[in-house]
């Protein structure tokens, strides 16, 4: 069944990796990241990737080099361990729990948690992510929504964790742009999954909201984020479209 978006994530633009500034001692997906937003009143857009052990981590990368301090890929090191790695930039932190974040968060802004896709191209060899991310959130007081490129990730969403809303990151998937096969880009450009996944929202390429299917999804009802805004110039024309941005390297003001 379809859980509609709460009327918040339309409301206030959404800090992409949460509010990252590594001049100001803020990497991505770190808690000083949350922090800031959170004391800024933006809503949050983080990413989970999964440990060796299944935890769910919040980190965006699938190797951990331009962001720790250390190298190889995040699914190849425990969860404790990961933990202990310290992100470049900060002041020392680790790479936090998804548990971590949603115990920052506390319910104060809206919350958008975006689960990478763990298959490689697409696929349905999701592993135990979704799980640990349902698991998380099982006690969570506090708009939250989820979503992913996978939509076979998006679809274990429905079934474990059917109360909170769940939606398609979307692209125009060049081919030049994807490690995947021209079929599979092919398949995904056309956004054929909103349906069956119960999806209520997409977030997409903010530089291709004006593909016909966009305005096809919003017609149904569909709610349309965009991503990734980088200044006021993008914004107010991605806003022409869209109903709410993830933004970054600027200030977006708020909106009632």
């Amino acid at each position: 069944m379809k859980q509609p978006l709460p009327d918040v994530f339309l409301q206030v633009p959404l800090a992409h990796r949460a509010l990252h500034d590594v001049n100001n001692g803020r990497p991505e997906n770190s808690r000083a990241a949350v922090r800031a937003a959170v004391s800024a009143g933006y809503g949050i857009e983080i990413d989970v990737q999964c440990s060796a052990d299944e935890d769910a981590l919040v980190f965006h990368d699938y190797s951990l080099e331009r962001l720790a301090e250390a190298d190889g890929p995040v699914r190849g090191r425990a969860a404790a361990d990961l933990r202990s790695i310290r992100l470049r930039g900060g002041d020392g932190e680790g790479i936090p729990t998804l548990p971590e974040v949603l115990e920052l968060v506390a319910g104060q802004v809206p919350l958008l948690i975006e689960i990478k896709d763990q298959d490689g191209v697409m696929g349905p060899d999701i592993g135990g992510l979704g799980a640990r991310v349902a698991e998380a959130l099982g006690g969570y007081a506090g708009p939250v929504a989820v979503m992913s490129f996978n939509p076979h990730a998006v679809a274990e969403m429905a079934r474990l964790l059917p109360q909170v809303p769940r939606g398609l990151v979307t692209d125009p998937y060049e081919p030049a742009d994807w490690p995947l096969p021209d079929a599979t880009c092919e398949r995904l450009r056309a956004i054929p999954d909103y349906g069956h996944t119960g999806s209520s929202f997409i977030s997409h390429k903010w530089q291709d909201l004006g593909r016909p299917r966009v305005a096809e999804l919003r017609e149904q009802g569909a709610d349309i984020l965009c991503w990734t805004v980088k200044s006021a110039a993008d914004e107010a024309e991605a806003r022409r479209i869209a109903q709410n941005i993830t933004f970054e390297q600027y200030t977006a003001p708020l909106r009632a």
